[in-house]
């Protein structure tokens, strides 16, 4: 008997929400991700539970606890329960009456295994009771031991109930998957015939998902995989992937933690930051190091303009695309820059210049200044 052990299952906190709504006799379930990373021992974020109580019971046994309720998707059975400031996701058993590709309208159900029948991946339909024993409905296990990303039943139905779980396949191969041993050929196969749904996800649920996606450790085979099913061109148009593997690579190297908006950056395309409805700060950075990165400015100048970390990512995205390695140099040159401050001021220079022409004379300087290697201190500058 496989049991879950962990300090997030003996927390003070979980085993007052779960004996509370233990306490008539209804199923209490860990489910989906807490689950998954304990078996994978992967770090927890969040504590999800499953219940054949209603939201209704749900929300009186939380009540008669003394436990927060916030009703986050109450439509859909789910309730959010405060204890200690620890959020507990608990959510009814549910069966799909009816999907439409985006959404399910569902009914409340007393079955774990209808209930995980609904559910996406094998992996993600494993559940623990409360005391850490496993519970596995559809034996998905053995596909999260081999580290298998593989869809519940028949692959092109779960994905016509929710076309993003196309796009979520790639992001759970890419976190959970074992990279070497391939992808599941039905899988692919399903993703690539069912194309034309995608158009009818929103931008911002597939731009979440692959941000999601190019945060993992090393995204590259997961994206080779999403082009080979056409799946790419959709979701990122004009995309091209071949520097995506040699930047993991570099940013190894680098010591560089993952970080999805450098790796879209050296993925490309046209309209990306439309197409995946970034948000305003992540749409200037993208411009940001797509510019830079493919300007010919050196290490050190860079470090100046942009600051250590867009230096950085820039170096990198270059690197990876001109299958350049990464040097301890290129890191002195970028700090040295971004620690550097111009020692000319505008009033330096009034009232000799004015308007235009003392914007102009600073820029004149401080091109000066840099091609010195930031070494020309202002007493000097002020003569040239």
């Amino acid at each position: 008997m496989t049991r879950l052990t962990a300090d997030w299952i003996s927390n003070a906190s979980t085993r007052v929400v779960c004996d509370a709504l233990g306490r008539d006799g209804a199923q209490v379930l860990f489910v989906g991700g807490c689950v998954r990373n304990t078996l994978l021992y992967v770090d927890v974020s969040d504590i999800d539970i499953a219940t054949d109580a209603t939201p209704d019971q749900v929300m009186a046994l939380a009540k008669a606890a003394g436990i927060k309720v916030v009703p986050t998707g109450i439509d859909h059975g789910t309730l959010t329960l405060l204890k200690d400031g620890l959020p507990h996701e608990v959510t009814t058993f549910r069966r799909d009456v009816s999907t439409d590709g985006r959404r399910a309208t569902v009914a409340f159900s007393t079955d774990v295994a209808e209930d995980a029948a609904r559910r996406d991946f094998t992996m993600n339909a494993i559940y623990a009771r409360s005391d850490g024993t496993v519970v596995d409905p559809l034996h998905g296990l053995p596909d999260l031991r081999a580290r298998r990303v593989r869809f519940i039943g028949n692959a092109e139905e779960r994905i016509r109930e929710d076309y993003l779980r196309s796009l979520r396949y790639f992001r759970f191969h890419a976190w959970y998957g074992d990279q070497n041993a391939g992808f599941d050929s039905d899988a692919l196969a399903a993703i690539a015939a069912n194309l034309e749904g995608l158009g009818r996800l929103s931008r911002e649920r597939i731009g979440s998902e692959m941000q999601k996606l190019l945060a993992a450790p090393d995204p590259a085979p997961s994206v080779a995989a999403m082009r080979t099913t056409g799946a790419l061109a959709w979701f990122v148009p004009g995309a091209d992937d071949r520097a995506l593997a040699p930047l993991a690579h570099v940013e190894s190297l680098a010591g560089a933690r993952p970080n999805a908006i450098r790796r879209l950056a050296v993925l490309g395309g046209t309209e990306t930051a439309d197409a995946l409805r970034l948000s305003r700060a992540g749409s200037a950075s993208l411009d940001r190091l797509r510019n830079a990165a493919f300007a010919t400015t050196d290490a050190a100048e860079l470090g100046y303009r942009l600051g250590a970390s867009d230096a950085r990512d820039a170096l990198l995205i270059r690197c990876a695309v001109l299958e350049q390695p990464w040097v301890a140099e290129l890191e002195d040159q970028v700090t040295q820059g971004a620690v550097a401050q111009f020692p000319v001021r505008a009033k330096d220079l009034m009232p000799r210049f004015q308007g235009p022409e003392l914007g102009a004379e600073l820029a004149r300087l401080e091109a000066l200044w840099i091609g010195s290697g930031f070494d020309l201190d202002r007493d000097v500058l002020l003569t040239l």
